[in-house]
């Protein structure tokens, strides 16, 4: 068996100017543009720049994951700019996280594309490298345009309406520009996949050099699936239109038989070789993530400054979604814990739960690095927020490479790869699509021969959960959600699910943490506190339009509702 490669992905440090995203270099500081499209080399490695804007979210808000600006984890820095989001500060002169950058991946895939288009190799006909090269590069421009509908699904996700340049702009046609409406983004990018699809690979082992990192058919198709999945909620489709959910429910089980994926029980967190993951990309060694994140006494003072703070710490919000082994819910009231749960110990609320809630949440009692985490009054890991304690009363675990080590004798690095997506989430999507079409958890035909509750099942089995067995839509598509916000969280899920199911003003204002106080010994008492309260208004489904972007194009208006 092949060993496959990392693609190696260039990150480039491109600062925006006067004139928006047109002044800078889609070679990333190769060669000239006259020559850089005659080597191999050259050329791929522009195509790898393309790559290197593929959203990720490692700290992508000012060292915050954007789940710190949804009910399932708090910042520690109560002034770092991801809480604008929160107590009502953010605006279209405060965008926050505006992700009009992503125009430059777009552009950088538009050039591309026409130079590749035009772009000789036959010079190198007698080489013998010259059929590797080829076989390689036929995916090249098929590759770009699934890269460049993917950027345009990021930003109509944050915007709605946008503009979707399908060409590289002079200054003068960024300025005007017009925006496209959401539905007809949405097309574009399912007729762009449906185009791409079969002719991209399966995988990249049998291809010259074997890297994985690359886009597939299967990412076409899956991006297809989320895009159709995004129209079909509620925010775009206030009617509900059964139709788009049959649509989304197509997408998603073209992708369900073509046998391409299947469910792993194992961590996918940093593994981009799982057979469920769909595309992740890749990233080199850095201990950032753990700097900010490690219970503070881990990191051996490395932390200094606004870093001492700079955590993502899960809220009591999110434990609560965690339901015991058994499939029980279980909740911190006023009284203490609750669970009808018969084998629940509210000695142990940490105890027998859902297999993903210790792969999520690092919480008291849990072992970590050769030690016991102690988050009671008093214990080892109690500390002040502006210490760098948690504001909740949990440490995050998903995503933490617990073998990093800033032992200045003998640090350890470890490298974080982001998974855009994986095969869970076309299981939930197939899940939801039917049960909102057909309005029946039960329902399948000859067209559709899974049921919503098949589905939603495959991922609870795979994560060593029961079966849900309740038997109404809504209680269904409770369930149903609870189950997005466990599998998926910290994965830049929760905050976009919030937004697309408008069910904002319901969950996103009050911010619960713990308080753990020693009783005595291993035994504790537990007490919900409110850590926060955020302000919520429904333009907050969409982002703001940046204001500097409207004044320099007027076509950009209007702005939208709300802001």
């Amino acid at each position: 068996m092949k060993t496959l490669k990392i693609i190696a992905t260039a990150y480039a440090a491109i600062s925006a100017v006067s004139c928006s995203y047109l002044e800078f270099d889609e070679t990333n500081g190769l060669r000239s543009y006259d020559d850089v499209y005659s080597y191999f080399d050259e050329t791929t490695q522009v195509l790898t720049n393309v790559y290197s804007y593929i959203p990720q979210d490692f700290g992508a808000i000012g060292g915050a994951m954007r789940d710190c600006a949804s009910d399932d984890a708090e910042f520690g820095d109560t002034g770092g700019s991801i809480q604008y989001m929160n107590n009502g500060s953010w605006s279209a002169l405060n965008t926050v996280d505006d992700a009009w950058s992503m125009y430059y991946g777009i552009r950088a895939a538009n050039e591309f594309m026409k130079s590749f288009a035009s772009a000789d190799f036959s010079k190198y006909e007698r080489d013998p490298e010259y059929q590797t090269w080829m076989d390689r590069m036929r995916y090249y421009p098929y590759e770009a345009r699934i890269l460049r509908v993917f950027f345009f699904f990021e930003l109509a996700k944050r915007y709605g309406d946008i503009a979707m340049p399908l060409e590289k702009l002079d200054i003068e046609g960024a300025n005007t520009i017009a925006k496209t409406p959401f539905d007809d983004v949405m097309e574009y990018i399912v007729s762009e996949c449906d185009a791409c699809a079969p002719e991209l690979p399966d995988t990249y082992r049998n291809v010259a050099n074997a890297e994985t990192g690359r886009i597939t058919r299967g990412f076409a198709m899956a991006l297809k699936s989320k895009a159709l999945l995004y129209a079909a909620s509620e925010l775009h489709n206030p009617s509900m239109d059964a139709e788009k959910w049959k649509r989304s429910a197509s997408a998603a089980l073209d992708l369900i038989e073509s046998d391409l994926y299947s469910l792993d029980p194992a961590d996918k967190c940093n593994n981009p070789l799982s057979p469920e993951v769909v595309l992740a990309r890749q990233n080199g060694e850095s201990t950032t993530f753990e700097l900010y994140n490690f219970p503070i006494r881990f990191t051996e003072g490395q932390k200094s400054g606004s870093q001492t703070t700079m955590g993502t710490f899960p809220t009591q919000n999110l434990v609560d979604a965690f339901q015991t082994r058994n499939g029980y819910s279980v909740t911190l009231e006023p009284s203490g814990w609750v669970s009808d749960d018969p084998e629940f110990n509210p000695a142990r609320p940490y105890l027998n739960r859902d297999p993903r809630f210790a792969r999520t949440v690092l919480c008291n009692g849990d072992s970590f690095k050769g030690s016991v985490i102690a988050l009671y009054a008093g214990g080892r890991d109690d500390a002040v927020v502006a210490d760098g304690g948690s504001p909740t009363g949990y440490f995050l675990r998903k995503y933490i490479q617990e073998t990093t080590d800033f032992d200045p004798d003998s640090p350890v690095n470890n490298r974080h790869h982001w998974i855009v997506y994986r095969y869970a989430e076309t299981l939930l999507t197939y899940a939801e699509s039917m049960v909102e079409a057909f309005g029946n958890p039960d329902y399948t035909d000859g067209e559709y021969p899974y049921s919503a509750r098949w589905a939603l099942n495959q991922v609870r089995a795979n994560a060593g959960m029961p079966d849900v067995t309740v038997s109404g839509k809504d209680e269904f598509i409770a369930a149903l959600r609870n189950e997005w916000r466990v599998e998926f969280a910290f994965e830049d899920h929760r905050f976009w699910d919030v937004r697309r199911w408008k069910i904002g003003a319901d969950t996103q204002t009050e911010i619960y943490g713990v308080k753990i106080t020693q009783v005595s010994g291993s035994t504790y008492s537990y007490e919900r506190f409110v850590y926060e309260t955020r302000k919520w208004n429904d333009r907050m489904n969409l982002y703001p339009i940046p204001q500097t972007e409207l004044y320099k194009n007027a076509n950009l208006a209007p702005q939208n509702s709300g802001w």
